[in-house]
């Protein structure tokens, strides 16, 4: 079976995003992209202070100076869409009150017929935990824990109630109901994270930053994991693929993953696919002018890779 291809919506600043991500995610829908996806990012601080994934002088890219806000986005793509699922890689859990997230997702997945996925992660910019986040930066995990366990209750059957240290809900009727039980997939890159994984998620959202090799270990330290653990349902994978697109492509091996030509991202995205990925985010975004740019690439990229075998 191929593997599912997603394409991520278009947030960054370049992009009008009343008129551009309703008619890029109807026109990723009409080439069969099968889902569409966000990512979160609040603010940009001076450098300075923080540099990019908090190593210390990486400059932020230019794009991430005006983010959309993740759940906006998807709903106007929800709004233009009848079957694409609609996911976040990631949404960073503890910088959002639970209840009040749970309920969000559960409003969009009643609207859209099902069609979310939640994908959660813990994040990492210090100077986003100071601006939003619902308990300090040294307690993200046990937020992400707790919002996990929010979420589920939310979800679930009326009277909901839930007692922890961010969030306590008394015997409440709470609705919408999501259309369905909706999954959630995780960050998980520490082996404490994995185990969250494995023990209270649905599935992985890896990001294939060191190469399909990287990938495959790291899937099968996963897998390793779970069977230690007794965990007998399958983990959906969805790899998000951060592409840095140059018409003329890479010269030398050192090419890092998903940069370069079409036919470069293409072959990177074939060897990921080989790892055995359910599906795979195709985030293109970055570097181009306007939405156009996006559809066609979008268009071009789809049609070889499909051509390809993925």
């Amino acid at each position: 079976m191929p593997v599912r291809l997603g394409l991520g919506l278009p947030q960054n600043k370049q992009y009008d995003l009343g008129r551009d991500v309703p008619d890029v995610a109807r026109t990723a829908e009409e080439i069969g992209y099968e889902s569409l996806w966000v990512y979160e990012r609040l603010l940009v601080p001076d450098p300075a202070t923080q540099g990019l994934y908090g190593i210390e002088g990486l400059p932020w890219p230019d794009a991430y100076r005006g983010v959309a806000e993740p759940l906006v986005t998807l709903t106007l793509a929800a709004a233009a869409t009848r079957r694409a699922r609609l996911g976040s890689s990631v949404l960073v859990a503890p910088l959002h009150v639970p209840f009040q997230l749970a309920k969000a997702l559960a409003t969009l997945d009643a609207a859209s017929g099902g069609r979310v996925v939640a994908g959660l992660g813990t994040g990492w910019s210090f100077d986003e935990y100071a601006a939003a986040s619902v308990r300090p930066f040294e307690e993200r995990g046990q937020v992400l824990d707790e919002l996990i366990e929010v979420c589920r209750a939310v979800w679930g059957p009326d009277p909901v109630s839930y007692e922890g240290r961010v969030t306590t809900i008394n015997p409440s009727v709470v609705g919408p109901k999501p259309a369905r039980p909706i999954p959630i997939l995780l960050a998980a890159g520490s082996r404490k994270a994995r185990r969250r994984l494995v023990d209270h998620a649905d599935g992985w959202l890896p990001v294939g930053m060191g190469g399909a090799e990287v990938l495959a270990a790291q899937w099968k330290e996963l897998q390793e994991l779970a069977a230690e653990r007794g965990r007998t349902e399958p983990i959906q994978t969805v790899l998000r693929a951060n592409t840095r697109y140059r018409p003329g492509g890479y010269d030398g091996a050192d090419r890092p993953p998903f940069h370069g030509s079409v036919d470069q991202i293409v072959e990177d995205l074939l060897a990921h696919a080989e790892v055995g990925v359910d599906e795979i985010l195709v985030d293109l975004q970055h570097d181009l002018r306007d939405a156009q740019e996006l559809k066609d690439l979008a268009a071009e990229v789809y049609e070889k890779a499909r051509a390809a075998g993925i």
